[in-house]
């Protein structure tokens, strides 16, 4: 059964441009992730990166693709690996996405989230459970920026409805704009692109945002980790759409690896997972979305990790005075985020953890730049990050420095 794309008209479209790499025959994948960044890909670099990659497929056979679609609120997924047992690896990898999905979904009513919050107890299993603790220690070291009990506030402001754009008309706009870049003669550029149409509504009331908060506190959650009973407040219900498919990317890396598999690249969603080096040895080249000029904001070469964009200008919409409202709700204040991020910043989290990379990139973003550089300085060892602000500056943290590279200016943070 085909479900609703989650998002705003005309997102399905950017989405899909993980569909235009594959027909247009690259494997370079690019950050940028259901709650934050378009994926686009690096065309200015396409050709060499081409060359550079020829010999290493020969040596390591053509790589087995598999594609989803419709899952975990995202309408398109590709996994790609490398190696003799790829294809049964990307199979159980296939399987665990899926199986997360019927677990996790809030509008599943069956599904183990959809009991929760439809009773306010139950006894989770071993994945929610995991992602629950998870989410708690996050509550905890972040202050409350990321808070799975935002879930009610979401639903205030309208950013868990399913719009009308379905999957096949989204693929059919991917598909008409590769014809119409080899029309052209050539792979076209990313800055060809253009931000999808805004929707135009009204802000909730104040007093309905004041009203919605008492419900939003995880840190009042009751939860047995040993057991995975936990038993919610009245009126509270929790998503881990903010954290979700940072573990499915990293379990599914965690099966490839487990069966043999060195080299391998996911796109999420726009949630980006690298298993080990491209098969000729070279890192994977990740480009970042530009949502202000189009294009790029730069390209990141990685390895073994994940990649990870949040953005105000993925999910957003405009009311009859023009004021733009994005989906990054602060728990505290129950507005979107305004604190030196808004609707054309963006965070990116790089990470060995896809999970923590996932969650981080939201809560980061919630926190405002100078928060997010004090809890970086306290956590440099776990992750690195690429803000860039509302003002138009760029910072990076120096961790990942020397890989990446910008036509923007860009402070380095130590």
């Amino acid at each position: 059964m085909k479900q609703k794309i989650f998002n705003r008209t005309g997102r399905a479209t950017a989405l899909l441009m993980a569909a235009i790499i594959a027909m247009t025959g690259c494997d370079y994948s690019l950050s940028g992730n259901e709650s934050s960044g378009t994926v686009q890909i690096d065309e200015s670099t396409a050709e060499s990166a081409k060359e550079q990659d020829s010999a290493g497929k020969q040596a390591a056979g053509e790589p087995v693709v598999r594609e989803l679609y419709d899952v975990m609120t995202v309408p398109y997924m590709r996994l790609q690996a490398y190696g003799d047992t790829a294809d049964a690896a990307l199979a159980l990898g296939v399987e665990k996405i899926e199986s997360l999905d019927a677990l996790l979904s809030t509008g599943n009513p069956e599904s183990e989230i959809g009991k929760l919050n439809a009773s306010g107890s139950a006894k989770l299993g071993g994945d929610a459970s995991y992602l629950l603790k998870t989410s708690l220690d996050l509550y905890q070291q972040t202050d409350g920026a990321f808070d799975v009990s935002v879930y009610p506030l979401m639903e205030l402001w309208g950013f868990t409805n399913l719009f009308d754009t379905g999957l096949e008309e989204a693929i059919e706009e991917a598909e008409k704009k590769v014809k119409e870049k080899a029309e052209k003669g050539g792979t076209g550029s990313g800055k060809e692109s253009e931000p999808a149409s805004e929707e135009t509504r009204e802000a909730p009331l104040d007093a309905d945002i004041q009203e919605v908060l008492k419900k939003v506190d995880c840190s009042k959650i009751e939860f047995n980790e040993e057991t995975g009973e936990v038993t919610l407040p009245e009126g509270m219900k929790i998503d881990f759409g903010g954290i979700a498919k940072g573990y499915a990317s990293q379990s599914v890396a965690e099966i490839l690896r487990e069966n043999g598999i060195t080299s391998a690249i996911m796109d999420l969603g726009g949630n980006i997972q690298a298993v080990g080096r491209k098969p000729n040895g070279s890192k994977w080249r990740i480009a970042l979305n530009d949502r202000n000029k189009g294009g790029f904001l730069g390209i990141l070469t990685v390895e073994d990790c994940a990649v990870i964009t949040s953005g105000g200008y993925e999910r957003n919409f405009r009311d009859a005075e023009g004021n733009v409202y994005h989906h990054i709700i602060d728990p505290k204040t129950g507005h979107p985020a305004d604190n030196g991020f808004s609707v054309d910043a963006s965070v990116t989290i790089v990470c060995g953890n896809g999970t923590m990379a996932d969650a981080l990139s939201t809560a980061m973003y919630v926190c405002g730049p100078e928060k997010a550089m004090e809890y970086w300085r306290a956590h440099r060892d776990e992750f690195q990050m690429i803000m860039m602000t509302d003002g138009n500056k760029m910072y990076v943290t120096e961790g990942i420095a020397d890989d990446y590279q910008s036509d923007y200016k860009f402070e380095v943070i130590h």
